[in-house]
């Protein structure tokens, strides 16, 4: 077995071993991860954090060994906590990474960082908190970052700026938690989850105060919430039908 570590920014993790394959998530920059299959130009590997797996480019990543991976992976994560920051390498060349960052690799890859960081776990409402620093990012399907995310990434790293783990997709999100009867049940920083025709969940949002609710549709944005589901205000309209809500924490 082959363990990488991240080095970059923001690397695509792609559905199959090709440039124009579909982008299923990324891999920030201090992700570790295991390499369950490695070809010419392209590593099939298995993310530590929530053991999501896809294809990586190989001149996107540094290997190293497992007795480092272990090392790393049994640390408390360490985050970076600005929209963007600089990491500098050995050769004072500047990389920038995006809010979310892993940090714990630092010394391995011979990088240095000044900014500001965080590493303990805080309490729930921060998780509102925390989500307004992604506002009105843009929608991208597999992103993870303020400047490209999709509704479940967001719902992820929102939870792991604030020290809780939480799966990749809106349907693995659904398996986790004490679902609610009603909304009123709920508290800021719960999960509401959605279905499309099919009853399968497509989507997912984090609840606010009063009945609003944060979540990317199009771009990371504050609607209505009630027991129809989403109430877009700007178009007047239901977009997204309720299917359960989950409390995580």
């Amino acid at each position: 077995m082959q363990y990488g570590i991240c080095n970059l920014s923001i690397v695509p993790l792609r559905i199959e071993p090709n440039d124009p394959s579909e982008l299923i998530s990324q891999v920030l920059y201090g992700e570790l991860f295991k390499v369950l299959e490695q070809r010419k130009t392209w590593s099939r590997i298995r993310l530590a954090f929530d053991k999501y797996e896809g294809w990586i480019d190989n001149k996107q990543y540094l290997e190293i060994s497992e007795e480092t991976y272990k090392n790393l992976k049994s640390q408390d994560l360490m985050l970076s906590a600005d929209l963007i920051e600089y990491i500098q390498d050995d050769k004072q060349q500047l990389y920038t990474i995006p809010l979310g960052s892993a940090l714990n690799g630092l010394e391995i890859m011979n990088h240095s960082f000044d900014g500001n960081s965080i590493i303990e776990r805080h309490d729930k409402p921060n998780l509102i908190k925390t989500a307004f620093n992604y506002l009105n990012a843009p929608y991208l399907w597999g992103g993870k970052t303020p400047f490209g995310i999709d509704c479940s990434g967001f719902t992820q790293m929102v939870y792991k700026l604030n020290g809780y783990a939480i799966l990749r997709d809106a349907s693995q999100q659904a398996t986790q938690g004490i679902p609610l009867s009603f909304i009123e049940e709920s508290e800021p920083g719960d999960l509401a989850f959605f279905d499309n025709q099919e009853g399968s969940i497509t989507h997912v949002g984090i609840i606010m105060e009063d009945n609003y609710i944060i979540h990317a549709h199009g771009k990371v944005r504050i609607d209505r919430l009630d027991h129809s589901g989403i109430y877009n205000v700007d178009r007047q309209m239901h977009t997204h039908k309720l299917r359960v809500i989950k409390k995580i924490i």
